[in-house]
């Protein structure tokens, strides 16, 4: 009896190694499940965003999944540090408030709040649900590659629009976001270029608007401008800081954003009832994106590092010790969210879902996000009578993002002969 319950306990270790390989990646749940009654649980090794797998060694981490250690740890940055010293080494530039902590969080994120305010984000509604409709007009019947049509478009256009860049600039963005979120597999090299090129596009771009500025020119509408021109009783933005805010929108947000996007039209096209409901009641589409965030969100976890000796779950982590809170584990506690497999848009806590963040560090573009998947929901129900999967391949690259690769959706127009 004795042998039997030991060939039955879990090899802890082996699960941890699981996390990072691509099977756990396309489809991580289950293994978060496996892992729950025993973490917090170390041993994680893996790359945080920005560094080059293959140049950077990968971090030894903690794994925390249950809702209340990840709620906890993602609100006292005090103890769990945003700061990534690995990569300020690595060749890839530091990201703006992402890996910021207080004061200078706080310093910088007020002068930032006054260019990427509310009432900017807002005044972009209308263009954004214009472009949205029509690419998604613009779909004939048939079936179609979703990421490379939709998903990565619409992001890196309304990023292109919203910092005052030309929109052919777009293009370019996916590649940028992919290789710097680790969400492609590329050599060492092809990954450094790529982030070489990110940081050289912006630093040319953002010196030559400040040079502008500085000879009393008047400087184009846009985020870049405004970033340029705030200021509070705390200062402005540094051209260096400047820089790095631009880079943090393509690579977290864009990137992110895509993987969110193509999610919904995942759901959308497997999930014929809750298409159903979205058409006969459009409130609805406020709770399948926050649905679908916590089902399926994209930010699977982010890196912290313990500034100081810390219990978490009955375990000692040490102060320097790296710390992975999984966002995507804690919306699957069925302690807080029962059932959690199931879609189901009518849970009475869905803005209790994690994948934006808590804290200080709460997603600074999520209503942007927010916007581009209602217009592009919308946009989807008012056009298409009908959608439905054609295949599915999920991205296997970094456990940072749940997302596809490829997504290929039949279509067919309302106004269809």
């Amino acid at each position: 009896m004795r042998a039997a319950q030991i060939n039955e306990t879990p090899d802890i270790a082996e699960l941890v190694a699981r996390l990072p390989l691509g099977d756990t990646i396309a489809s991580p749940y289950a293994l978060y499940e496996a892992l729950r009654p025993h973490a917090p649980v170390s041993g994680y090794r893996d790359y945080p965003p920005g560094t080059v797998p293959g140049a950077d060694e990968a971090v030894n981490a903690w794994v925390l999944l249950d809702y209340e250690h990840v709620s906890a740890a993602s609100r006292d940055h005090r103890t769990f540090s945003s700061r990534d010293e690995l990569q300020e080494q690595s060749s890839a530039p530091t990201l703006m408030l992402v890996n910021h902590d207080n004061p200078e969080h706080d310093r910088l994120r007020n002068i930032v709040n006054l260019a990427f305010s509310r009432p900017r984000i807002e005044a972009m509604d209308p263009w954004v649900r214009g472009i949205v409709n029509d690419m998604v007009a613009d779909l004939r019947d048939g079936p179609h590659e979703m990421m490379d049509v939709l998903a990565s478009v619409i992001p890196a256009r309304v990023m292109a629009g919203l910092l005052g860049l030309d929109e052919l600039i777009f293009e370019r963005f996916r590649g940028w976001g992919t290789a710097f979120m680790l969400s492609a597999d590329m050599t060492p090299q092809e990954r450094e270029l790529s982030n070489l090129e990110l940081f050289q596009y912006f630093a040319e771009t953002v010196t030559n608007l400040n040079e502008a500025m500085l000879r009393g020119e008047r400087l184009p509408d846009g985020l870049i401008a405004a970033l340029l021109q705030a200021e509070t009783e705390e200062g402005r933005l540094t051209l260096g800081e400047v820089i790095r805010f631009c880079i943090t929108l393509v690579v977290a947000g864009a990137e992110t954003t895509t993987f969110l996007l193509g999610n919904l039209l995942y759901n959308l096209a497997t999930m014929p009832d809750v298409r159903a409901r979205l058409r006969e009641d459009r409130k609805l589409v406020t709770a399948f994106i926050d649905e679908s965030l916590r089902h399926g969100g994209p930010p699977q976890r982010l890196f912290r590092m313990a500034t100081q000796d810390v219990t978490v779950g009955g375990r000692e982590i040490k102060a320097g010790d790296w710390v992975a809170l999984f966002y995507a584990a804690a919306n699957h506690d069925a302690s807080v969210f029962p059932d959690p497999q199931r879609f189901d848009m009518d849970r009475p806590n869905l803005n209790k879902q994690l994948t934006f963040g808590v804290g200080i560090h709460h997603c600074l573009g999520s209503a942007l996000a927010r916007m581009e998947a209602r217009s592009l929901i919308n946009a989807a129900l008012d056009h298409w009578s009908d959608m439905s999967l054609a295949s599915a391949e999920p991205q296997r690259a970094s456990l940072l993002n749940h997302g596809y690769d490829k997504l290929t959706i039949n279509i067919t127009n309302k106004d269809a002969k």
